[in-house]
């Protein structure tokens, strides 16, 4: 196979086995073509590329001050790659094998109070309409905004929701991978879907249950610049994303004494090390209460 095949190939493993995001597609992909690049004449083949190469590669990144979870993410790309060359074309010798990455620095998830959700929570009510919107946008963006925090979903998670895939015992969602799970929500949030669904005419069956003015399948780019317009209108002084509220859901659900357990099953992680960075926010908002209130703190 030539280089380009192998790429090909690898990108069709991407797509059809490990179902990866597009964007987790285009970043691997680029990724490779950004060293191959780098190397330049230097480049022969892919079977040829050395540990050496690797590490040279690394200490550039290095010098150009990237974030440590920018470089780690490049390296997760090209050891991917390779893992998927010694396995399916016979790579004997992975380059990857034995190159030390900066460990990544752990930064604490920023998540809303509970007063700061529930003004994010009516903003879509309070906030006036532009001009020939649809009367139902607010009921649509309030509805998103319900489930967003009564079930934790990623921002893909949400837009690819079809109305069949709603009850009011919950909603199923599709993970990463493609993994289905089971969210329970709120009768709140059930209330604020059906509210919506009504008021835009939405029927039952297997189409897209959140919609633009013009009827497709809202994209995951119209929720994001939706945050946006609200926080504006907010007191909250961050910026907000559909990943903060999902921050928030599991800081607010740990923080009333949920399972840690439960809680990675609700956010769909793999690993329960992932859900654990939250116990870190529970620990500080104590510590931090601790120092404020004890009279000898």
């Amino acid at each position: 196979m030539t280089d380009d095949s192998f790429i090909e190939s690898f990108e069709s493993y991407l797509q059809g086995e490990r179902m990866a995001s597009d964007h987790t597609v285009e970043v691997y992909l680029r990724t490779l073509f950004q060293f191959k690049n780098w190397l330049g004449e230097s480049f022969v083949t892919w079977e040829q590329c050395t540990s050496e190469q690797m590490r040279d590669w690394l200490f550039e990144l290095l010098k150009l001050e990237l974030s440590k979870s920018t470089i780690r993410l490049r390296f997760a790309a090209l050891r991917s790659f390779y893992r998927f060359l010694c396995k399916r074309h016979g790579l004997k010798d992975n380059p990857l094998i034995g190159v030390s990455l900066p460990k990544a620095s752990q930064k604490l998830p920023v998540f809303l109070s509970f007063p700061q959700m529930l003004e994010l929570l009516e903003l879509p009510y309070q906030v006036k309409l532009p001009r020939n919107a649809p009367s139902w946008l607010p009921y649509r963006d309030g509805a998103m905004m319900e489930l967003f925090y009564s079930g934790g979903l990623r921002l893909s998670e949400l837009v690819g929701l079809n109305v069949s895939d709603v009850s009011h015992e919950g909603v199923i969602v599709y993970g990463k991978g493609r993994k289905e799970r089971f969210l329970p929500i709120s009768p709140v949030a059930f209330g604020a879907i059906e509210e919506y669904k009504t008021r835009a005419g939405i029927e039952e069956g297997k189409h897209a249950l959140f919609r633009s003015r013009l009827g497709s399948r809202l994209s995951s780019r119209s929720v994001q610049l939706m945050f946006e317009k609200y926080v504006r209108h907010s007191s909250i002084p961050f910026k907000i994303s559909p990943h903060k509220i999902r921050h928030t859901f599991a800081t607010h659900m740990l923080d009333a004494g949920a399972d840690l357990r439960a809680v990675q099953e609700l956010l769909g992680h793999v690993s329960l090390s992932t859900t654990q960075i939250y116990t870190h926010v529970t620990r500080a908002k104590l510590a931090e209460v601790y120092y404020n209130t004890h009279p000898r703190a």
